[in-house]
């Protein structure tokens, strides 16, 4: 039997009435989705209906944030620099990847933009959406 037939919306139902949740309008609003959410996410043994209020709550955060705390545009070559910092890693850690030593180094410093074959062997290297880097 599905996951799905196991959902209750009754259940459900019960759940939205409880926590009423809306589009957040402000920071004490976020404070409060968010401390609930953590609370759901702490639990081990959360039902289907839970689940899915978790995955309710979590959009309406992520809307939030997105419009009130934009991530800035980063270039491709410094989020590959951030990337590289943060893991430790090295140019000659990273050179295979990109396919020699000097496309790296021009890429690193910004004189060469990262091709999309390259883009797609970052992105499965460092296992992140390969947007970072086009």
């Amino acid at each position: 039997m599905s996951a799905a037939t196991n959902f209750n919306p009754t259940a459900y139902a019960r759940l939205l009435s409880k926590f009423l949740p809306k589009p957040i309008q402000s920071e004490r609003e976020l404070e409060k989705v968010t401390a609930l959410l953590l609370e759901l996410d702490e639990r081990q043994d959360l039902s289907l209906e839970e689940e899915a209020l978790a995955e309710v709550l979590t959009v309406l955060i992520e809307d939030y944030e997105d419009k009130h705390y934009p991530l800035p545009d980063v270039r491709p070559h410094e989020s590959l620099k951030a990337l590289m910092e943060d893991r430790g890693l090295k140019h000659k850690d990273i050179w295979p990847v990109l396919g020699n030593k000097g496309a790296t180094t021009e890429i690193l410093c910004g004189r060469r933009s990262i091709s999309k074959e390259q883009a797609k062997r970052l992105a499965n290297f460092f296992r992140v959406p390969v947007d970072l880097f086009i």
